[in-house]
C-alpha cells in the first residue's frame, strides 16, 4: 500500500487513472531493517576523492544507519584518518551505489529525502552511466550545499560538465527548505529529463538543448548513488570559504562533531510507463 500511494503521488493521477497506466516498479527501496541491503547497495570506501572535498568514504553501520525505516548519511569529525592511497582526512562520511546491482535506461527516479542545512554540506541522488566521466552521463537529480533554500538540478557530460550551463537551482517557496522531506525526481525520456519537487516540475532538459554543447549521453543504463560530500569545489565556488577547511567554515564543522548534519532517506524508487 505504500508503494501505490507513492505512485499515486508521484503521478498526480487518481486509482481509476492509475489502473488504466499503471507504471512498472523497476526498483524499491525503503529501508527496513536495520543494516543496508548488500543484494541492492555497494558501499564505496575512498581510494580517491575529486573536488578538492574533505571526506574519506568509509563502510560504517554508524555512518550508513538504516533504522525505523530510513537510511540516513551521518559524517563524521576524524582528525588524521588515513586512506588506502595514504591520503589523509579530518572526516569520514558515507557514499552508496547501486551500480552491477541496478540500472535503467529511461523512466523516473524518486528519493524522499531530507537534510541539514550548513555551509559545505554537500548531499546528493543523482545517476551516472558507465565508463569515462564525462562521456558516460551524469544527471544530478538533487544536489544541495548547505544554503536550506535551495536545491541543484545538473546535467554533465561530453562538452559540458565541471561548470555546466546545464544546471538550475530550484529555490523552494517561503516557509519551506531543504531540512524538510521532500519528494526529488528526475523523469527521462529518450528527448528530454524532467526534474520535479514534490511532483511539480522544476526544470526541463531537451535533447535540443544539450546537443548546443556537446553529445547526448542519455541513451544508456545509469545507476543510482546517494553521497554525503563535505566541502569541495562546488560549495566553495558557492560560499568561497578556505578556512578551516576547502569550501566549509568552523560552524559547519562544529555541527558535524556534534553528531547534528544528517542526509536521511525515507525510500528510492524508480518506475517505467
Amino acid at each position: 500500500m505504500k508503494l501505490l500511494n507513492l505512485l499515486f503521488l508521484l503521478l498526480g493521477i487518481s486509482q481509476t487513472s492509475f489502473a488504466q497506466q499503471k507504471p512498472d516498479t523497476l526498483f524499491f527501496e525503503n529501508f527496513n531493517g536495520t543494516t543496508l541491503n548488500r543484494d541492492k547497495w555497494n558501499v564505496e570506501v575512498t581510494g580517491r576523492t575529486v573536488n578538492n572535498e574533505q571526506q574519506a568514504y568509509v563502510d560504517s553501520a554508524t555512518i550508513l544507519k538504516v533504522s525505523n525505516g530510513m537510511l540516513a548519511i551521518k559524517p563524521v569529525y576524524h582528525p588524521g584518518y588515513t586512506s588506502n592511497m595514504q591520503k589523509q582526512y579530518d572526516f569520514l562520511s558515507g557514499r552508496v551505489n547501486t551500480r552491477n546491482k541496478f540500472a535503467f535506461t529511461y523512466g523516473t527516479a524518486s528519493a524522499k529525502i531530507k537534510m541539514t542545512a550548513g555551509a559545505g554540506l554537500w548531499p546528493a541522488f543523482w545517476a551516472l552511466g558507465e565508463g569515462k566521466w564525462p562521456d558516460c552521463g551524469e544527471i544530478d537529480i538533487m544536489e544541495n550545499i548547505g544554503d536550506s533554500l535551495w536545491v541543484n538540478h545538473a546535467l554533465h557530460g561530453p562538452g559540458y560538465f565541471g561548470n555546466t550551463p546545464l544546471v538550475y537551482h530550484s529555490f523552494f517557496p517561503k516557509g519551506t527548505d531543504i531540512t524538510q522531506w521532500h519528494i526529488y525526481s528526475v523523469s527521462w525520456a529518450p528527448d528530454k529529463l524532467v526534474f520535479s519537487i514534490d511532483g511539480a516540475a522544476t526544470y526541463t532538459v531537451t535533447k535540443e538543448m544539450v546537443e548546443k554543447y556537446g553529445r547526448w549521453a542519455y541513451d544508456d543504463p545509469k545507476y543510482i548513488i546517494l553521497n554525503f560530500a563535505l566541502g569541495g569545489g562546488f560549495p566553495n565556488g558557492v560560499n568561497k570559504i578556505t578556512t578551516p577547511y576547502f569550501g566549509m567554515p568552523q560552524n559547519t564543522v562544529d555541527k558535524i562533531k556534534a553528531g547534528k548534519a544528517d542526509f536521511v532517506i525515507d525510500w528510492v524508487l524508480v518506475t517505467k510507463k
